[in-house]
């Protein structure tokens, strides 16, 4: 089995296949890309501490820290983890299976078509134009995803999530106290399950959208952009319901204490534009520029 010691800014090429990436790192950053090409490469720009080991077996591309396991990863502890760090990039076949493990450290994830499992314990991750299935695990990192097609499960503690343009089949996201943002431009029915506890949810649709709504929030504020949808409750407690379009899609956000908005995409250039219902406003229409309008 291939072994390398990295202790020093290094470049390697791998010219047997690669099927699946493991990267495990503290501090630092780690860029991973999938590309059209059969064989990987790896750059080692900067490392400090103890080395990073590199393996390959079989298929399988191992970049991480020997004392960093990916089992109880979101629980590891060492006092002496901020004396290390590295930035390593990656580039690896399109349809690798990618895992990848942060502490401290910032994630970019780009151009997979395999699946993809993250898990931070800090450090923010970005994910763009990934196809296939994504899952994330954090405990205070937060999550942006970008032109993700791919199912995409998110779980926190106090994580923020960030969806633009998601036109995925699925995206389910738990949190305690992120906040959820969530753009949705599908090209097919959704299914959207967003459950938070203090945090805040904001999920802007199409329009025309095509969805069953259910929004519920125990005592936080409610705003809504769509006609055809019902908001129940003066005091306290707050729901949103009704039927989009056909209803083929699915919407589901739950929160206790946090707010819910939903919000309206502008039409795409190629739809005809139509003015906003009665009594919605321009901002509600055309939703969100940042967090900011929570």
């Amino acid at each position: 089995m291939p072994e390398w010691s990295v202790t020093e800014p290094t470049k390697l090429t791998f010219d047997e296949p690669v099927t699946e990436l493991h990267v495990r790192i503290v501090n630092g950053t780690v860029n991973v890309v999938g590309t059209e090409e059969s064989s990987a490469r790896l750059e080692v720009s900067e490392v400090e501490g103890p080395p990073l080991i590199v393996t390959q077996k079989g298929g399988t591309l191992s970049v991480a820290y020997e004392d960093l396991p990916w089992k109880g990863f979101l629980k590891w502890l060492d006092r002496k983890g901020w004396r290390r760090s590295a930035v390593v990039s990656l580039a690896v076949p399109a349809a690798t299976r990618v895992e990848v493990g942060v502490v401290g450290a910032s994630a970019v994830v780009s151009g997979l078509r395999g699946p993809s499992v993250i898990k931070g314990v800090t450090g923010d991750t970005t994910l763009v134009s990934l196809s296939g299935p994504v899952r994330a695990d954090t405990v205070s990192g937060s999550l942006e995803a970008q032109s993700v097609t791919g199912d995409l499960r998110f779980n926190s503690v106090s994580g923020d999530l960030t969806v633009l343009d998601g036109s995925g089949s699925s995206v389910k996201a738990d949190s305690v106290s992120g906040s959820m943002i969530v753009d949705l431009d599908p090209d097919g029915p959704t299914d959207v399950r967003l459950t938070s506890v203090s945090g805040e949810i904001a999920i802007r649709l199409p329009y025309p959208a095509d969805t069953e709504v259910e929004a519920n929030t125990a005592s936080g504020a409610v705003s809504n952009a769509f006609d055809d949808l019902r908001v129940h409750g003066q005091w306290g407690a707050h729901k949103i319901t009704g039927r989009l379009g056909a209803g083929t899609g699915k919407l589901r956000a739950t929160t206790v204490s946090g707010s819910i908005a939903l919000l309206r995409r502008p039409p795409r250039e190629d739809e005809p534009w139509d003015a906003p219902p009665a009594g919605t406003t321009d901002t509600q229409a055309d939703g969100p520029t940042d967090k900011k309008v929570l």
